[in-house]
């Protein structure tokens, strides 16, 4: 009986870290197709209709900015080798069903110089062809980073 009952409880924990890598791999093919300019990959790390926006803050308030996907996979596809590098680390993720959330702190370079750091907060949903990036909000900023 005892052995039943790990083998159910292991066998749960190996499917949920597996589901759990598969979202976090989604997020880092992302930052893996933004480094190299890859504009294919780049374009399947999104679901058909996502969002992409960045709190700013103008004076003491903040403006939520849109940009559509296809102008950021313009900008990374004009882009060389190595000049947009958003360094991340994950700090959380959680998984209900066909949803994700992934939060990332992180540190962007341009062309090898610092530019500015933040956090991103990522929704993802589970499509047929895999976890694919729905939303991302971010902050940004210039100083205060880690």
């Amino acid at each position: 009986m005892l052995c039943l009952f790990f083998l159910v409880f292991t066998t749960n924990m190996v499917n949920a870290q597996s589901t759990r890598d598969s979202v976090i791999t989604a997020v880092n093919n992302l930052f893996e197709a933004m480094k190299n300019a890859k504009t294919v990959l780049l374009k399947n790390c999104f679901s058909p209709n996502a969002v992409l926006q960045t709190i700013r803050h103008n004076n003491d308030d903040a403006e939520v900015i849109s940009e559509s996907v296809a102008d950021f996979i313009e900008f990374v596809g004009k882009e060389t080798i190595g000049a947009a590098d958003e360094q991340i680390v994950i700090e959380t993720v959680k998984i209900d069903a066909a949803l994700a959330m992934v939060w990332t702190p992180y540190k962007f370079f341009y062309k090898g110089k610092f530019s500015h750091c933040g956090v991103n907060c990522f929704q993802l949903v589970r499509l047929n062809k895999g976890w694919r990036i729905q939303y991302i909000i971010d902050t940004r900023r210039k100083e205060g980073c880690l």
